[in-house]
This record gives C-alpha cells, sequence and structure tokens, in this order.
C-alpha cells in the first residue's frame, strides 16, 4: 500500500476570517481539524496558516515541542499568500 505523502494545511484563524478569505485544500483548525492534526503521524509534513503569521508561528512551535517533525509557517500568512501567490484569495 503506497504511504500517504500528501501535505497538511491547517488554517488557524476564526471562522468570521475564513469566510472572507482562504486558501484551496486548507483545513480549519477547529475540533474535526484537531482530531485530524492529533491522529498524524509525527513525521507527515504540516503547514500553518493565520492572517499574518503570528498565530500560526507559535502553533508551529507548539507542534514542534510536542515532537512534530515537518512543521512549517506560512511566513507572512493568508495575507502574503495573496500579495506573493494568488492574488484573486482576498485580502482584509
Amino acid at each position: 500500500m503506497a504511504r500517504d505523502t500528501a501535505l497538511e494545511l491547517f488554517d488557524v484563524r476564526t471562522e468570521q476570517e475564513r469566510a472572507i478569505a482562504q486558501i484551496a485544500n486548507s483545513r480549519a483548525l477547529d475540533v474535526q481539524g484537531e482530531e485530524r492534526l492529533q491522529g498524524l503521524n509525527k513525521n507527515h509534513p504540516i503547514f500553518v496558516y493565520c492572517h499574518h503569521g503570528t498565530r500560526s508561528r507559535a502553533l508551529a512551535q507548539q507542534l514542534l515541542s510536542l515532537g512534530y517533525r515537518n512543521v512549517y509557517n506560512l511566513e507572512g500568512g493568508i495575507d502574503a499568500w495573496s500579495r506573493e501567490v494568488d492574488p484573486s484569495v482576498p485580502r482584509y
């Protein structure tokens, strides 16, 4: 059986922020998102983001302290994503 190597992209922003803008295929870090995160192998690639990168940086550091090894913060958050990667994502 093939090993699942797809990355997981978690959005740590509030529901209200997610209603304004989101990155395709990201998962809210709500109850279901937390359950998904906790069920991942500690080596699985995990990316986290928020509006500007501060909240997600704190979460990334917390995950690393819990033993997750492939954790990445989207520097600049969804705002940077909108400016540099996908201008169709609304800025707020």
